[in-house]
């Protein structure tokens, strides 16, 4: 499922100081939690194995049936969580993305205001990317909290050291990919068959069209992504090549 780092150096650097993240949370995330956490990243780090039986633990993930969410519900089913997959129904979804979201028995959860919200960005040639990551953890996180499961993971590859895993008003909020140190070549291994590469969603394309000058922040991400070897260089080319096709 996933394979132990060898001698990358910048991924090890990541992995040492989230072994400090966790500790930070270790009353918070719970005996069981903590430990199966721990021997996540023992075995990225040194190869150890460790036992993958059930552990009764609820997680809550974040849930878009791309291809970074989909990874992070495999690796946590696989590391014995009880991933509870949650889905923002968005507008721009189309049918075949909801379909993979049911498949995966993801609850769905409407985001309240959200197309209102994303059209006044878009209007005014605004980025979009930040309000709309909020409003759908907010919302994903409102469901986690009713649901009365402590941790919410995300598919984020790029959140290392202490933003790795953090508490948030009592809720522990774990970016699994950048947890582990994953990068975007092992998520597409992970999730297997081919994978359409490509940056973005139709809102943001649409804001592409009308405000060209904001795709020099979608250009950024990749870059910080690739920077810390959370994108493979051919597959940042590939990006930084569809985002100024738009």
């Amino acid at each position: 499922m996933i394979n132990p780092i060898g001698d990358d150096f910048i991924k090890r650097y990541r992995l040492e100081y989230n072994l400090s993240a966790l500790e930070r949370v270790r009353e918070i995330t719970g005996k069981e939690a903590y430990s199966r956490l721990r021997a996540l990243i023992e075995y990225r780090l040194t190869g150890k194995e460790f036992d993958r039986f059930p552990t009764g633990v609820k997680i809550a993930l974040a849930f878009s049936a791309g291809s970074d969410s989909t990874a992070s519900l495999k690796i946590l089913r696989w590391a014995g969580f009880d991933a509870v997959p949650i889905t923002a129904k968005l507008p721009q979804m189309d049918e075949e993305t909801l379909e993979k979201a049911r498949s995966a028995g993801a609850l769905l959860v409407d985001v309240p205001d959200y197309e209102e919200a994303m059209q006044e960005l878009i209007e005014k040639g605004a980025p979009i990317c930040g309000r709309c990551h909020s409003m759908v953890m907010g919302a994903v996180e409102k469901k986690a909290r009713k649901l009365g499961i402590n941790t919410l993971a995300s598919g984020d590859l790029l959140s290392s050291g202490l933003i790795s895993i953090y508490e948030k008003d009592g809720l522990v909020v774990l970016n699994l990919p950048a947890f582990l140190a994953l990068d975007k070549g092992e998520i597409v291994d992970i999730i297997g068959g081919s994978y359409d590469l490509k940056f973005g969603c139709p809102l943001l394309w649409k804001l592409f069209k009308r405000a060209p000058s904001v795709k020099r922040l979608s250009l950024q991400r990749v870059l910080r992504e690739t920077r810390a070897k959370a994108l493979p260089p051919d597959m940042a080319k590939k990006l930084i090549l569809d985002i100024l096709s738009r």
